[in-house]
């Protein structure tokens, strides 16, 4: 069965903490963690814990490749992504997600998917890597990544496809699942609204339906191959004015890929028994 996860990312720049106990409110299957300069994304030993605790599985782990995380881990994006993996083996977690190197990381990139494979095997987790955007300055089009952003065009085993940066680059997700076939193997559930040269600037992270890319068709079509990887929200919340607040726009999320994945009865399940769990909201009435 698919399983629907939640990414830390959706409460960032909160801690851990807050997200397993939101994604446990809202019914999702297990977390994401993204790498982050916060300490506690990076200890396996607290992961565990949090883990059992909240009784949520850690799916997937996120590399410290953005640009805010660029000295997490020190410099060299090798070690960045072997610590990666490690930690995602010690915590269980089947998934990596990585992007593709910059274009300044110029050694780096010319090995690149020769270390994802040799890091791959050797700490027995799937790398995917992830499908990113073209930058833009000045009105034109810059080449930030190597080689490139598309991960269509590389030798790459396995995949994560972004619905957002799906539609920063001008990319049809459902066209982008097709190509991809069985190296698509982890989906970022999201949304955006159009592309950079549209005027879009900001990778949106909307929430599923909220935008032009056609996700809901994406999931059906996963469905009726047979897919078996992961699908892990990763939207925007930080418009959120209260803890309840954020939660309904993660229940919408979750609540939009139980119904394209065809999960209504576990769905129906999962609502009975969040219910007794309201009453660790802050100011329930419950």
């Amino acid at each position: 069965m698919i399983r629907i996860g939640m990414s830390t990312t959706c409460v960032y720049p909160l801690e851990p903490e807050h997200a397993f106990r939101l994604a446990k409110l809202a019914g999702f299957d297990g977390i994401e963690i993204m790498v982050t300069q916060e300490e506690s994304t990076q200890q396996a030993e607290h992961l565990l814990e949090l883990s059992r605790r909240y009784a949520l599985p850690i799916l997937s782990v996120h590399a410290p490749v953005l640009l805010l995380t660029h000295f997490v881990w020190g410099r060299d994006p090798r070690v960045k992504l072997e610590r990666t993996a490690e930690l995602a083996a010690a915590v269980g977690a089947e998934s990596v997600v990585v992007h593709p190197p910059f274009r300044w990381q110029a050694t780096y990139a010319l090995d690149f998917l020769r270390i994802v494979r040799e890091i791959s095997a050797e700490h027995g987790v799937v790398i995917a890597v992830e499908n990113m955007f073209p930058w833009r300055a000045a009105g034109k089009n810059l080449k930030a990544y190597a080689p490139g952003w598309d991960p269509r065009i590389m030798d790459c085993d396995a995949v994560t496809l972004d619905f957002s940066h799906a539609a920063l680059s001008g990319v049809d997700s459902l066209e982008f699942a097709n190509d991809l076939g069985a190296r698509l193997r982890h989906v970022h559930l999201c949304d955006g609204s159009g592309a950079i040269g549209e005027g879009q600037i900001f990778d949106e992270h909307l929430l599923p339906g909220h935008g032009r890319e056609p996700v809901a068709e994406v999931l059906e079509a996963l469905v009726a191959r047979g897919w078996s990887g992961s699908i892990v929200a990763e939207v925007n919340t930080r418009k959120a004015k209260s803890e309840r607040e954020r939660l309904e726009l993660l229940r919408e999320t979750l609540e939009f890929a139980r119904t394209h994945t065809h999960q209504s009865k576990r769905r129906r399940a999962l609502t009975r028994s969040r219910r007794a769990l309201e009453a660790l909201l802050p100011g329930s009435r419950h």
